[in-house]
């Protein structure tokens, strides 16, 4: 019965799964995991945002008009001699089209419209007439004074937001590839937990049948017998809640990756570390220059000194410039209408100046240069902490190589001390106790040595996540903005 279920739960996994390597695992991430789709979406978001404020810094053509305006109704009238006040039939019909071109002026705020437009009026009833009014061409400009000049501001974040998507895109495909290493590597664990579970139950159903025949002979006691026996079923039922987290990780892995939930996959152990070595002063010179962190805390100080420029302008002072100049006619021809057409220049300066406003417009200025003073102590405390976290990234990775080394040769040394115990058990010279001891050292290394290399690429991915910049080859980190997008 014994050999039976041994035979069943000593099967090894699916002789068909998928190997897998990290690398492999890594690129499929990147392409097919819904992380990876969210921050292509997210990129194509800003991306359109940037073209967005591209275009509207270019001048913008507009056609325009109105059709078929068809009114036929009473309207009030008042007579200015008398002052009576009659009611007087309307019936007409109005049609009009333009075209003009129309340029912010990002510096001053100004807006400058140049246009052209044809105006028809049909008069029904009694006397029936029609009058075209044309203004061939139009120049107008309008500049606000001592407000808050929105394009200047977006002139100064807008590029920086732009440059910071790309770099929070960049950041999160990194991401990806620290959520694949850690998935990968939990299939990997899960996966020699049940190897080591199934070994250690043959090894222990071997050493059973050893004891039972010494037993017989005194030379082993009942209660290491039943040691082993207890031990036996602690195996199989390793070997099942084993069994249970390879498919739990399994799983796992194959949501990330994409594939079918009943894909299996073998991840390959590479036993192979890059011979890197990090440079504090370098790794922080590259998180700053290349990471969207510094981006974001120049948008943070940038928007806070919009606010207060917002704030001030907001304080009830409004004084606007408008000026037209063109030419224009009015006749009941078409033709005559474009000739002898007659200059007009409009230009008019209005403002309004509160005289007292109780402080309401100190106190939104205060409030906002207190906002900004919270900002910059926010600014220089996250310089600080993530400082700090790069100091820590690098000691962290720095120490993990030699760690790696260390647990690798432990591990040797611990399945080499199992294999000379199990060796002695048969010969009689040691007991179960020194035999459980060592196996439970060996168990412990090779899990530990496993998941000190996933702890290498944990280590080494988020360095490539905090300075936007691959070790290996020596260069930046960039993505393709037709790859972005696409």
């Amino acid at each position: 019965m014994i050999a039976a279920a041994a035979g069943v739960l000593l099967a090894g996994p699916d002789s068909a799964a998928q190997r897998l390597t990290l690398d492999d695992a890594i690129g499929v991430a990147r392409m097919q995991s819904v992380e990876a789709l969210a921050a292509r979406s997210s990129f194509v978001s800003s991306y359109w945002a940037w073209r967005s404020w591209k275009a509207s810094r270019l001048p913008s053509l507009n056609l325009y008009g109105n059709l078929a305006s068809f009114d036929r109704s009473l309207r009030q009238l008042q007579n200015f001699e008398t002052g009576e006040l009659v009611y007087t039939s309307n019936y007409n019909m109005q049609n009009s089209l333009g075209l003009s071109v129309v340029q912010n002026i990002g510096f001053t705020g100004g807006t400058l419209s140049l246009y052209s437009d044809l105006t028809r009026i049909d008069e029904f009833g009694q006397l029936r007439s029609n009058t075209w009014y044309s203004q061939p061409v139009t120049l107008s400009y309008s500049q606000p004074l001592f407000a808050y000049n929105s394009f200047k501001w977006a002139k100064k974040i807008s590029p920086k937001e732009y440059e910071k998507a790309r770099r929070v895109y960049v950041e999160s495909m990194e991401e990806v590839t620290i959520k694949a290493v850690d998935c990968y590597f939990a299939l990997l664990v899960a996966r020699n937990s049940l190897e080591l579970a199934r070994k250690n139950f043959g090894n222990t159903t071997r050493l059973l049948g050893i004891a039972r025949e010494r037993m017989k002979i005194g030379s082993t006691t009942r209660d290491e017998y039943l040691q082993l026996e207890l031990r036996m079923l602690n195996d199989s039922i390793s070997i099942n809640e084993n069994s249970v987290k390879v498919r739990e990780a399994q799983m796992a892995l194959n949501s990330l990756l994409g594939y079918d939930d009943r894909s299996e996959v073998e991840p390959v152990l590479d036993e192979r570390l890059p011979d890197v070595v990090m440079d504090y002063d370098m790794v922080l010179s590259k998180a700053l220059d290349n990471s969207s962190f510094a981006l974001d805390n120049e948008i943070s100080l940038l928007t806070a000194e919009s606010d207060i420029a917002r704030a001030k302008a907001a304080r009830g002072y409004s004084v606007e410039i408008n000026a037209r100049f063109g030419l224009s006619n009015s006749d009941s021809g078409f033709r005559e209408t474009y000739r002898n057409l007659v200059d007009q220049e409009v230009v008019g300066l209005t403002f309004s100046i509160p005289i007292f406003d109780w402080g309401m417009g100190r106190g939104r200025v205060k409030e906002a240069e207190a906002a900004a003073d919270v900002v910059k102590a926010q600014v220089a405390q996250a310089e600080n902490d993530f400082r700090r976290s790069v100091f820590t990234a690098v000691g962290q990775f720095n120490n993990q190589r030699q760690q790696c080394n260390a647990s690798r040769r432990a591990s040797e040394i611990a399945e080499e001390r199992y294999g000379l115990m199990i060796d002695k058990f048969r010969n009689g010279t040691a007991d179960v106790t020194d035999l459980n001891t060592a196996r439970s050292e060996y168990d412990s290394a090779a899990q530990k040595y496993i998941t000190d290399i996933k702890n290498f690429w944990n280590y080494y991915y988020t360095l490539r996540k905090l300075t936007l910049y691959d070790f290996m080859s020596g260069q930046d980190l960039d993505v393709p903005e037709e790859e972005m997008v696409r």
